[in-house]
């Protein structure tokens, strides 16, 4: 594992996986993993920076045409990109235009901050990861490329048994729970150069499956209540992130947490 380095300022580019969405704070707004490791970062290290652009449904050519360039400007000690899944998941995906995307983005990021993050996206066991999986895996071999060439950093959470468990992820099927937020975080912590606080790949105790009619009910539920909106935003050429700004557009001072905390768990 390398050295952490101080870092004094960080900027998170991305989509909702980045946003922190389903991991509401004690506000109610989106915490997520950048959130939490900012503010273990922030008591490592004072004054603090942050900034957080990612936004809930952005394809790669958005990141890149409107994250990146912010990003690239702010100069910060870390930054990390994590893009691309939302393309893989469109059923007519240039996987060379994504790729293509990404390489533009890393070329633009690497020489102009400290360090430079990137990611493999868990995915959730199921049918969705097995129907996208040969495209995930491309893009994630890409990955490994770029921050080869690039001297960049990779963190693997596909390869993370853990985060495979439907436990760790919340009801719309498609995002990280509070607790699946956390483990990320610590993931890039130590991946960073931290000690570790804890083991954020540890499978969760084992439980007795909940009974067929209760998974029928669950099923029916996420149809209800996420599959259908996706399906008609997906119909009507709409995003969930339409209109919506960065929760942190600037790269702005952020409060020293208790550097004597460990991440609690969810």
């Amino acid at each position: 594992m390398e050295r952490a380095p101080r870092i004094s300022s960080f900027v998170a580019l991305g989509d909702s996986f980045t946003e922190g969405m389903s991991d509401p704070g004690p506000n109610g707004a989106y915490r997520g993993w950048a959130d939490r490791l900012a503010e273990r970062l922030a008591a490592c290290s004072t004054p603090f920076h942050y900034a957080n652009l990612a936004v809930r449904g952005k394809l790669i050519q958005q990141i890149a045409a409107e994250q990146v360039p912010l990003a690239e400007a702010m100069r910060a000690d870390l930054v990390t990109l994590v893009g691309g899944l939302n393309d893989v998941l469109r059923p007519s995906c240039d996987m060379g235009r994504v790729c293509g995307l990404l390489e533009e983005s890393v070329e633009r990021l690497a020489p102009a901050c400290g360090r430079l993050v990137l990611m493999r996206s868990p995915g959730r066991r199921g049918p969705v990861l097995e129907r996208y999986r040969a495209r995930m895996e491309h893009l994630f071999d890409f990955v490994d490329t770029l921050a080869a060439r690039h001297g960049a950093l990779v963190v693997d959470l596909y390869g993370a048994a853990s985060l495979g468990d439907p436990r760790l992820w919340a009801d719309d099927r498609l995002h990280l729970s509070g607790e699946g937020h956390r483990r990320v975080a610590e993931a890039v912590w130590q991946r960073l150069g931290h000690p570790a606080a804890c083991d954020w790949d540890e499978p969760l105790p084992a439980c007795t499956p909940p009974a067929w009619s209760a998974r029928r009910r669950a099923d029916l539920r996420f149809a209800r209540q996420h599959l259908v909106p996706w399906i008609g935003r997906r119909l009507t050429g709409r995003s969930s992130g339409d209109g919506l700004p960065p929760k942190r557009p600037d790269l702005a001072p952020l409060a020293c947490a208790d550097p004597r905390r460990i991440p609690e768990r969810d």
